[in-house]
C-alpha cells in the first residue's frame, strides 16, 4: 500500500488508515461506511480494503471527484469529534503508541509479546496455507476477511515494536519535493 499516494487523493482517510493503532479502528469503520455508500461498492473496515478502494477510484475522474467529496465528508465528521487536522490525528495516534509502550515498560507483561508472536504466526501461516493449498471457494470470503484482519494486526504489531513509519513517510515526501542539491555548491 503506497500511503503517500493514497494521502494525496484522500488526505484524511489516508492518515487514519496509515495510523495502524487501536484508537484508529472506529475512524476506519466510519471511512469504510462512507466509501461503501459513496463509491457504491463494499469496502471492508480494514486498511487493505480501504486502500484498494481508493486506488481503484483514482483510475476514473468521476470516481476521483467522488473520492474527494467522501474525504471532505470524513473530514467534517472528524472535526465534529474535535480532531481538526490530519497532523492532530497523527499526534493522537503517536500518543496511543507511546502509552502502550510505557505501559509495557512499567508492567513487564509478556502478553504483548505473546500476542505479537501469535499474530505474526497466524498471518504468515495463513499466507503459506494459501500458497500451498487450494481452499474451497465457499470459504474464500471468510479467509480473505481473516487475512485482512491479520494483516492489519501485523502492521500494528510492527508499529508497536519498531515505531510508526508516519514520520519517515513525511520525510520522504518532503525530500521528494525539495530542490536537488548541486554538488558544485556544497
Amino acid at each position: 500500500m503506497n500511503l503517500s499516494f493514497i494521502k494525496k487523493a484522500a488526505p484524511w482517510i489516508g492518515t487514519v488508515v496509515g495510523a495502524a493503532v487501536p484508537a484508529a479502528a472506529p475512524f476506519i469503520g466510519i471511512a469504510s461506511k462512507l466509501l461503501t455508500s459513496g463509491l457504491g461498492k463494499q469496502v471492508d473496515p480494514n486498511a487493505k480494503s480501504i486502500s484498494d478502494a481508493i486506488s481503484e477510484a483514482m483510475a476514473s475522474p468521476e470516481q476521483l471527484a467522488k473520492l474527494k467529496e467522501i474525504d471532505n465528508d470524513f473530514a467534517l465528521q472528524m472535526k465534529t469529534l474535535d480532531i481538526n487536522s490530519t497532523e492532530e490525528f497523527e499526534k493522537i495516534a503517536a500518543a496511543d503508541r507511546a502509552d502502550a509502550r510505557l505501559m509495557q515498560e512499567k508492567t513487564g507483561s509478556k502478553i504483548p509479546a505473546m500476542l505479537s508472536i501469535s499474530v505474526t504466526a497466524g498471518f504468515f501461516g495463513l499466507l503459506l496455507l494459501l500458497v500451498f493449498r487450494a481452499l474451497p471457494q465457499s470459504n474464500m470470503s471468510v479467509v480473505n476477511i481473516m487475512l485482512g484482519a491479520l494483516g492489519t494486526a501485523w502492521i500494528s504489531v510492527m508499529n508497536y515494536f519498531f515505531g510508526s513509519s508516519a514520520g519517515s513517510a513525511r520525510k520522504t515526501e518532503l525530500l521528494s519535493q525539495a530542490e536537488p542539491i548541486d554538488g558544485k555548491n556544497a
